[in-house]
């Protein structure tokens, strides 16, 4: 591991990255921030992205050594006491495990991951102005556990490298393959050119879960909270809805994704 750099300054310029965190968007500027040593995991094993410095709590150092112990020697390894720890970050970090990532590898286009998803035969999840951080984290963490080739989401799509979005995602977003950009409507019209089955997930679907039966590949389309996807959107694909309790309006958009991904998951 790199010998340890002890920060006793909060205002230290080297640890400029991290100077708070929590009202900053790192996002497109100078990187992002990857909090917790379980997305610090999955940044360490990135091919997209790569720390660039990392600051640890001291009582935390000894706990993430073996993590850490093949960085690479122009990776900064920062540690502070806990009030300088949290004055340089601006909140109470309660993992105490602070990264700072960047780009390293070649992003993923949409034709990578639809070529990706032909070649395995697993599902994509496009994401429609899907705004909020937690939801976005969430579908990342249930598309990686049930195996998805990968997600795209249109412009209107909060970013999956946000701290929280990424904190929620358990990191997953930093390897599992995703495309952000663009509108929805050209979106599904590279699914359709892919030869994907293209469904769009409603309350209000024709298509029952429970008969929706394999095909591959598949690109489930999931809309916002409340307003869902647009109604051009959902006359152009085939619809699926989750058969509830007639008293329950909708589930929380990530948790119907979990559903649709584990059928098409144990149906492979």
């Amino acid at each position: 591991m790199n010998e340890p750099i002890f920060i006793e300054d909060a205002d230290d310029p080297r640890i400029e990255p991290f100077r708070d965190v929590r009202e900053r968007d790192l996002v497109g500027r100078s990187g992002f921030i990857a909090e917790g040593s379980v997305v610090l995991d999955q940044l360490l094993v990135s091919e997209r992205f790569r720390p660039t410095a990392l600051l640890i709590l001291r009582n935390r150092l000894d706990g993430v050594r073996g993590r850490i112990a093949g960085l690479s020697t122009d990776t900064p390894v920062y540690v502070a006491e806990r009030p300088v720890f949290d004055r340089i970050a601006g909140f109470p970090v309660n993992r105490g495990v602070l990264a700072h990532g960047a780009a390293a590898g070649t992003p993923s286009s949409a034709a990578d991951i639809l070529a990706r998803a032909a070649a395995t035969g697993r599902p994509v999840v496009v994401g429609v102005e899907i705004a909020n951080h937690d939801n976005l984290g969430a579908i990342f963490r249930n598309a990686a556990a049930f195996g998805a080739a990968g997600i795209l989401m249109d412009e209107t799509s909060c970013h999956p490298l946000y701290r929280k979005a990424l904190r929620v995602s358990v990191g997953t977003a930093l390897t599992l393959p995703w495309y952000r950009g663009g509108n929805a409507s050209a979106l599904v019209a590279e699914c359709e050119a892919a030869g994907c089955r293209v469904i769009a997930l409603s309350p209000a679907g024709e298509t029952p879960l429970a008969r929706l039966g394999r095909a591959s590949p598949t690109a489930l389309l999931l809309g916002a909270e409340g307003r869902g996807l647009p109604p051009a959107l959902m006359q152009r694909c085939e619809t699926v809805r989750i058969e509830m309790q007639p008293e329950i309006d909708s589930l929380n958009v990530a948790t119907a994704a979990a559903i649709v991904l584990h059928a098409l998951y144990s149906a492979a």
